[in-house]
């Protein structure tokens, strides 16, 4: 007998909701009704752009029939079972294709449910495998600053966020900190690329100073999410922290939660520095494309090996390598590898990188673009001169993000660190953008900036 469909009504809309984040006498947000491609709908018939595939997650757009059909096959055959008792074939699938396409020295893979627990894990995994090397003195995880790595408490100690860690502090136990190489911003006598090589030998002292047999891994996004605006550091920066780490016994990973799975224009950004690929590598947000929550840790053969060899990974979630996530990953995978999207991302991000420069000289108050493939991130200004951030009462990339948003555009933003280090919109659309829909991003972007400097003229 076929279940009835669940007809629900929603609340009025004036109404209260039972909602966390909902502020008091806040303006409510649009309700979503569908998508398609790179489109959301609201229920008052709006369309907008999904100009930042929400929170950087939704690689393939909305509404993908492949990934739906997946899903439904799935959770008609079994929806979980865990992996205690079971494999499942969507989980052996997904990993076989996931460690090919990342490729030699990245042979296991382990699901999770995002990115904050791919971090829990592989700071796990490293620390177990330094105690079965005979190793138990390293414990330490160094990170950059400004740095995101999760929402989790262990997330949080290794991520430099001095708000979080104002908040958080006296619950973790905070772990040392490196400069980041930003690009826009650097010190006076300094190059873009001499900077980021200073950066690079402070992570070399700090390692020193720390005792080099008490540091287990440093962490870092190969293009910069939340935290840095998607930074990219120079090709030798990649290389001197490599080096580093080799010669001092240090774990390199490299957090690609965003970066990922085809976003930065190849299946991982860390392919664009073969010479300085990490030991290992998590993925999230691109590796289901929205579809449901999904992460995972890459890591060598020898290393997961040796772990289960002396007993298994001490480690493990409820809904890690489920069957319903794994098929919805494989075929979110899948399509993107068929469908070439790291190649498109590519194409598209040298296009909107383009488009994002021209309005740079129209537009003062848009200081810096950067990015690599469709994870690009513009950053605003009061000054451009100066470079000078907007003070925090201006509210001036709220202000942006909804100027936008009156004309169809999403863009996700960030002010880090109350604004210390500036404060910029993500523009990263779904992966299957197209020529003509890069273009009409742009416009939107255009004509909310000039809007904008209008307002602040006033």
């Amino acid at each position: 007998m076929n279940a009835p469909d669940l007809q629900l009504d929603p609340p009025p809309r004036g109404g209260p909701v039972q909602v966390f984040y909902q502020k008091p006498g806040a303006a409510r947000r649009p309700v979503v009704a569908r998508g398609a491609g790179i489109y959301l709908w609201d229920t008052e018939g709006r369309r907008y752009i999904d100009g930042s595939s929400g929170p950087i997650a939704a690689n393939l757009g909305h509404g993908n029939p492949r990934v739906a059909l997946a899903a439904r096959r799935q959770m008609e055959q079994v929806a979980y079972a865990s992996r205690f008792f079971f494999e499942n074939e969507a989980n052996r699938q997904l990993s076989d294709l996931v460690t090919a396409q990342a490729g030699a020295g990245l042979e296991r893979a382990f699901f999770v449910s995002g990115g904050s627990e791919a971090t829990e894990s592989a700071i796990k995994l490293a620390r177990q495998h330094a105690v079965l090397s005979g190793q138990s003195g390293r414990w330490k995880v160094i990170s950059r600053n400004p740095s995101y790595h999760g929402a989790t408490l262990g997330a949080v100690a290794i991520s430099g966020d001095f708000v979080s860690e104002r908040m958080y502090g006296p619950m973790i136990r905070p772990m040392p900190k490196v400069g980041a190489p930003f690009t826009y911003r650097i010190p006076a006598g300094h190059t873009a690329e001499s900077y980021a090589l200073a950066c690079a030998d402070e992570l070399e002292r700090a390692i020193l100073q720390e005792g080099a047999e008490t540091v287990l891994a440093f962490i870092l996004e190969p293009v910069g999410g939340l935290a840095t605006g998607a930074l990219v550091a120079c090709d030798a920066y990649h290389q001197r922290v490599r080096d580093i780490c080799t010669r001092h016994g240090v774990l390199l990973i490299h957090d690609e939660v965003m970066s990922g799975v085809g976003r930065a224009g190849r299946f991982l950004a860390s392919h664009y520095w073969p010479q300085a690929m990490p030991d290992i590598v998590t993925l999230a947000k691109g590796l289901a494309a929205g579809y449901t929550p999904l992460g995972a840790v890459l890591a060598p053969a020898s290393m997961v090996d040796a772990i289960a060899q002396a007993g298994g990974f001490m480690h493990g979630y409820t809904y890690s390598s489920n069957p319903l996530s794994c098929a919805i990953g494989l075929a979110a995978v899948s399509e993107t590898l068929e469908r070439r999207l790291p190649e498109n991302a590519a194409a598209m991000g040298r296009r909107l990188d383009g488009r994002l420069r021209e309005i740079q000289q129209r537009r003062r108050v848009l200081g810096d673009v950067r990015g690599r493939g469709l994870l690009m991130a513009i950053e605003i200004v009061k000054d451009r001169g100066a470079r000078e951030t907007y003070a925090a009462h201006e509210q001036a990339i709220a202000r942006i993000v909804s100027l936008a948003m009156d004309r169809g555009l999403l863009l996700y933003s960030r002010r880090t660190a109350e604004g210390r280090y500036g404060e910029w919109l993500m523009v990263a659309p779904p992966l299957t953008v197209t020529a003509q829909e890069i273009d009409d991003i742009a416009q939107i972007i255009d004509d909310a900036l000039a809007a904008f400097e209008a307002q602040a003229s006033n």
